[in-house]
């Protein structure tokens, strides 16, 4: 009797000549080209961008009511409905399209293509900070699980826009894990950071870094104080070895890391407008940024050969995210 038969051998003869191969690694260049059509993703956050996702202000904040002002702590909103707004105002739709508008052309006119997510969740009416919904790091993205009621469900018109453009879906943040974008920022191409608060907890970070590992990447995480929701508060890279913090919301032991990477800092002072930390480096030395910045810290910028750019924003900052929240940036070159 035969020990195998004929048609086995034939299958296994076949099968040997055509084996799996685990490289090039799913995220190298020659892989993204062959399977998904090209290079996707980020290994920092300085490199020239190349494409982002946005969300134009549309219906979706048809669901603030002027008349629902909160006592005592400047903002309007319902708890019970899952909405706020911070700030004495509840501006003019166009006027925040407006702004948006001209933030988005100035994108397109600093080298990115600009991709919008198809439709916004019902009543999510943060979407436009689409920052914190997804995660591109090198080929393909993490979309995240926000963490209030106010934003859960983002993702999903999140997903739709990612998979219609052919972007990997690498991992999708699940069980009780909270992950937000604005609270992760690459340090160089090896190194990361997230903050955990009270929008990112443990569970969230230990997923990311599973991904992160897979791609030799280390992941620091830092613990934000009180109610600060995202690291890009504190801490934006604005070059390759520059980053624009504010001192007074990191650790210690952070800001020594940085120090010990040869990570040169550029400190927020008193002068300086809220929003201009939450900027974006469009190419490495290359910053938009809200209007604010003081004389001050711009000589700052100035001698550490940095050039800003002022995109006026007011508007929809008003909301709770500056330029950096408005924009996710799916594509990066690599520095």
């Amino acid at each position: 009797m035969s020990i195998i038969t004929e048609a086995e051998y034939r299958y296994n003869t076949l099968i040997k000549q055509f084996p799996s191969k685990e490289s090039p690694a799913f995220h190298e260049d020659e892989e993204q080209q062959a399977v998904w059509g090209q290079v996707w993703g980020c290994d920092n956050d300085v490199g020239q961008i190349r494409k982002v996702l946005m969300h134009r202000p549309g219906d979706e904040l048809k669901v603030l009511d002027p008349t629902r002002r909160i006592d005592g702590i400047n903002a309007f909103g319902e708890v019970d409905k899952g909405w706020y707004w911070r700030g004495d105002v509840i501006p003019d739709l166009a006027d925040m399209q407006a702004q948006h508008d001209g933030y988005a052309n100035i994108l397109r006119e600093e080298g990115a293509e600009v991709v919008y997510v198809d439709k916004a969740a019902p009543g999510k009416m943060k979407q436009v900070y689409t920052r914190d919904s997804v995660i591109a790091v090198k080929g393909g993205a993490i979309v995240t699980r926000l963490g209030p009621p106010i934003r859960r469900g983002e993702e999903l018109p999140v997903t739709r826009t990612l998979a219609a453009l052919g972007m990997p879906i690498l991992r999708t943040i699940s069980g009780t894990g909270l992950m937000e974008g604005g609270s992760f920022a690459f340090i160089t191409s090896t190194l990361a950071v997230v903050g955990l608060s009270c929008r990112v907890n443990a569970e969230g970070a230990r997923q990311l870094q599973e991904v992160l590992a897979t791609q030799g990447i280390e992941l620091l995480i830092v613990e934000l104080t009180g109610y600060r929701l995202h690291i890009d508060g504190a801490f934006v890279m604005v070059d390759a070895e520059t980053a624009f913090i504010n001192p007074a919301l990191l650790p210690y032991w952070f800001l020594e890391k940085l120090s010990e990477l040869g990570i040169r800092t550029i400190d927020v002072c008193h002068e300086d407008e809220g929003w201009v930390i939450n900027c974006l480096a469009v190419r490495p030395g290359r910053v938009l940024m809200s209007p604010g910045l003081s004389d001050r810290t711009r000589e700052k910028f100035d001698k550490a050969g940095i050039s800003v750019r002022s995109v006026p924003y007011d508007k929809v900052s008003l909301g709770g995210g500056g330029l950096h929240c408005s924009t996710a940036p799916l594509i990066r070159d690599s520095l």
